[in-house]
């Protein structure tokens, strides 16, 4: 995993394996709680990945991801809000106030 200075991550998150989180403006990336982020993906911009979303395989991640989202692709596009944290949230319970 290869981590830009300042990255900030939250609660109950599952990195998988050959992360890059990088940024080209020098800002970190946020990821908020639950979520997660599958194999071989690489974050290319400051962006905020918003709670319980979840990162398909191999994604480029261009943009922010917002809330309860599943998003996946080269370059990322969210594919559908049903049922995101499904990696997650069976892991570590955490009360997420909304």
């Amino acid at each position: 995993m290869v981590m830009g200075k300042g990255t900030i991550i939250g609660n109950n998150v599952n990195l998988s394996q050959f992360l890059n989180i990088g940024t080209n403006y020098g800002t970190p990336a946020i990821i908020d709680n639950n979520v997660y982020i599958g194999p071989n993906v690489c974050n290319v911009e400051d962006v905020k990945i918003g709670c319980n979303a979840s990162i398909g395989a191999g994604a480029v991640i261009t943009k922010d991801i917002p809330e309860n989202a599943t998003a996946a692709g080269v370059p990322i596009n969210v594919l559908y809000y049903n049922n995101p944290d499904r990696f997650v949230k069976n892991q570590y319970p955490v009360e997420v106030s909304k």
